[in-house]
């Protein structure tokens, strides 16, 4: 027997508490099919929280419901709710009064002997202390449902930074491709006249330009941010509430003036004497009749919470949809940026190539000309241009460097064909491009 393991569970649906005993290593979805046979509440809609907000994990067995601590096993909780209800039809009806308590409600003022009463005012003590419990457990599951509404609060704050941050990145991003291309556009423009040019190209850029427009629709993250404000401050509005705190003093007076009354019964001598009541009857009925005041107000204040943690809810995946519209935004940009600046350094290329190749061709034309004409010069020490009578044959040495000079013209000349082929060739491509 002690080492039984015993759950209990309080379908805040009902007030009812529903007690259970766990088999070795039983699954949560075992202990939840069993629940669900006992509320009617099926799996997919149980919510199971302790009471610090944390929902149960179906990885874990369902001993995790039991925590050992000083408070003793038969006296935690865990509270039941069903997702499919966001209001909850509270006060329920109050626990039922035993025969004997009953009798003295409906008549108070009967007569009974002092032994007797003792035993009736015990059941009634008894009674009132059972009513001001039952509220204690459904304030703490109200308590639940704070802290976890608290936590999807937590959740639902850390994806709206994120949303927010990477907002202003795209922003900031989109701000700067507007400029630049802008800039780009212009520069290519001027050059057009007497540099190079591309219908293509352009017609690319501008395409960027538009599309880059387009994406600035992901960063507007507006009506979310309302939504998630607007939420925010009636969560701050529940937790100010007076009924997030408990109200249980006019029952916790109640029980004591209870339990004095029936101390002083206790204390008279049982004789033949008898007594009535009716004091403790009034007890018990300003007992129910707060505790149904208390109650409504739980179950009112409930409804709000789960309410609000069921706008959580709807509104997390719309944050995910506006984080994965944003991401995309911002990799179309960053790759509309980068095949432009590719562009820009391909036309770099062909405009060093088209420079280097005119260079190429200019100091060839001007070696030929100048190198021949040096060779056939006669040079005299006097430094005057008498021709010397042998001036009109040429030398050997002559010849030759004359030869040299021919030869490299020829190079020159391979060389200036091929870089224009390939000129002609990454034009072409880039007009396909």
């Amino acid at each position: 027997v002690l080492f039984l393991q015993i759950v209990h569970i309080l379908n805040m649906t009902s007030a009812k508490i529903v007690s259970f005993l766990l088999h070795p290593e039983e699954s949560l979805h075992s202990l939840q099919n069993r629940i669900e046979f006992e509320t009617g509440i099926s799996t997919g809609n149980q919510e199971l929280l302790l009471e610090t907000g944390i929902c149960l994990d179906p990885r874990k067995p369902a001993s995790q419901c039991v925590i050992d601590g000083v408070r003793g096993w038969d006296s935690y909780m865990v509270y039941l709710f069903d997702k499919s209800k966001t209001v909850y039809d509270g006060p329920f009806a109050s626990r039922s009064l035993s025969d004997c308590v009953n009798y003295i409600v409906q008549d108070s003022k009967i007569q009974l002997p002092i032994p007797q009463l003792r035993k009736v005012w015990a059941e009634a003590v008894h009674y009132i202390i059972g009513l001001k419990e039952d509220y204690s457990r459904l304030f703490q599951g109200q308590r639940a449902a704070m802290l976890s509404l608290l936590r999807y609060n937590a959740n639902l704050i850390k994806m709206k930074n994120n949303m927010v941050s990477a907002s202003q990145q795209l922003k900031a991003k989109l701000e700067f491709f507007h400029q630049s291309i802008r800039l780009d556009l212009e520069r290519y423009s001027d050059q057009m006249a007497y540099g190079i040019s591309s219908e293509k190209m352009l017609k690319a850029w501008k395409e960027m330009e538009e599309k880059a427009s387009q994406c600035a629709q992901a960063e507007d993250i507006g009506y979310l941010d309302e939504q998630i404000m607007a939420l925010h401050t009636e969560i701050v509005e529940l937790q100010k509430s007076p009924y997030a705190r408990r109200q249980g003093e006019v029952m916790e007076s109640l029980e004591q003036r209870a339990i004095d009354l029936y101390k002083q019964l206790k204390t008279r001598p049982p004789d033949h004497a008898y007594s009535d009541s009716t004091d403790m009857v009034k007890i018990i009925v300003q007992t129910v009749q707060s505790q149904d005041r208390v109650l409504k107000e739980l179950f009112g204040h409930l409804s709000k919470l789960l309410g609000c943690k069921q706008k959580i809810i709807d509104l997390l995946p719309e944050i995910e949809v506006a984080l994965n519209n944003i991401k995309e935004a911002d990799n179309s940009v960053m790759q509309m940026q980068g095949k432009r600046q590719r562009e820009i350094w391909h036309l770099l290329k062909i405009a060093c190539t088209q420079s280097s190749s005119r260079s190429l061709v200019s100091s060839s034309l001007e070696g030929t000309a100048s190198t021949p004409a040096a060779t056939w010069l006669p040079q005299s020490s006097s430094g005057n241009t008498a021709p010397h009578p042998l001036s009109s044959l040429a030398a050997p040495e002559d010849g030759e460097n004359f030869a040299d000079v021919i030869q490299e013209n020829v190079n020159y000349l391979e060389l200036f064909s091929s870089i224009l082929q390939e000129v002609r060739q990454e034009q072409n491509s880039m007009m396909v491009s």
